[in-house]
């Protein structure tokens, strides 16, 4: 294999730490997902070390997850090695299974191609718990040099800091998700919908809703950014709006909340978008404060849609926390509508994206339905958050 850089066919310091550079980059680039950055490992540990195939395999609590490059990566850690890998708590080194008693009667060892050489590291979690391996397979035999040895063990060593980042990325996504509103309370007259689908693990977007005196408050926001960093943001906000649940007074409740974010924000150099509304059940008034969101409109029964006014700046760039109340009603058979710019961004990237929210609101029969088929159109190919959340008033 002329393309194979072995670290055995040089053995410099320097091609070491050139090749260790590569993995680090590899690993690191933030802009690429998860698999893909294991998929790109895999294909350039099979490069640094000339064998014919390369498997990370990590054991989930529900399946075995695996990333295999090479011909043979199917019969990697089978039968036999499976076994020699799970009485081995260590490194395992086969430089000829071949001739390795373990391994006489193995299909792996005895198919052609065969499985000659094998080397497995172990992968553990945050715990210590060994929850997987990286493992390499090739059908002639060889023995690891002490340097190829070591750098074997930086790979696994950067695939674990990974599957341990993976581990806290889904024990973030549990709790981001704990925090969705439960089941909207029904108000006579009324139907309530609302989900989100982060881009990644966790993300920046919320939508929220609680039973007020009059009728309910309704909330969805969007952080600027996505990932970890939007989430914890997003999670903030929420906690400071539901402060003011009592307060009946919309201005005075994002005014409090600006005061406890403006420095926090600012800090973090983020700004939050956020329409929050307050509906007078028996009347349909809808009184809502639009900060620098401006995708809420509302359908009418006859089919025509009212934009929703946005005049103020978005929480973070507003300069004195004072924000303008604005009002409409919902007639029976009218909806209130909500959409993050994730929604805009995956009908076109502009605010003609939001007549194809239009038209599924004139397609569809009740809220649900609305946000589910909003959710799946606007999903496919996501780049960004996406979320939405629906308010109908049932006809008279």
């Amino acid at each position: 294999m002329a393309d194979h850089t072995s670290v055995s066919s040089s053995g410099s310091a320097a091609l070491q730490a050139m090749m260790a550079q590569r993995v680090r980059d590899t690993l690191g680039s933030s802009d690429r997902t998860s698999e893909d950055r294991f998929d790109r490992v895999s294909r350039l540990a099979q490069r640094l070390f000339g064998v014919s195939s390369v498997q990370i395999r990590v054991f989930r609590r529900d399946a075995e997850w695996a990333k295999s490059i090479g011909a043979a990566g199917r019969d990697v850690g089978r039968d036999e090695f499976d076994r020699a890998v799970a009485d081995e708590p260590g490194i395992l080194m086969v430089a000829d299974a071949s001739e390795d008693p373990r391994f006489w009667d193995s299909p792996a060892v005895l198919a052609d191609p065969g499985i000659i050489f094998f080397a497995s590291v172990p992968i553990a979690d945050s715990s210590g718990q060994r929850v997987g391996a990286l493992q390499l397979s090739d059908s002639r035999s060889r023995v690891l040099t002490e340097p190829e040895q070591m750098l074997l063990t930086e790979v696994a060593a950067w695939v674990q800091t990974e599957v341990i980042a993976q581990e806290e990325l889904s024990r973030a996504a549990v709790v981001q998700r704990s925090l969705a509103p439960r089941p909207f309370a029904a108000i006579d007259g009324y139907e309530v919908a609302g989900a989100c689908a982060p881009s990644r693990a966790v993300g920046g977007d919320f939508y929220d809703w609680y039973p007020t005196g009059e009728g309910a408050a309704f909330t969805l926001a969007d952080v600027m950014g996505k990932g970890v960093g939007a989430a914890i943001i997003a999670a903030t906000v929420r906690a400071v709006i539901r402060t003011g649940a009592r307060n009946d007074d919309l201005q005075s409740g994002l005014g409090a909340a600006w005061e406890v974010l403006e420095d926090d924000l600012d800090r973090a150099s983020a700004f939050v978008t956020m329409f929050h509304a307050r509906l007078a059940s028996d009347s349909g008034l809808v009184r809502y404060i639009d900060a620098g969101h401006g995708l809420s409109f509302v359908m009418r029964a006859d089919l025509t849609a009212t934009r929703l006014s946005s005049t103020d700046l978005p929480l973070g760039l507003q300069t004195d926390g004072t924000f303008t109340e604005h009002s409409v009603v919902l007639e029976p058979g009218d909806s209130l509508v909500s959409v993050s710019d994730g929604v805009l961004d995956s009908f076109g990237g502009s605010l003609i994206g939001l007549e194809e929210v239009e038209a599924i609101l004139i397609d569809t029969v009740t809220a649900q339905e609305a946000v589910d088929e909003i959710l799946r159109r606007a999903s496919e190919g996501a780049e960004d958050d996406v979320t939405a959340l629906v308010v109908h008033r049932l006809p008279a």
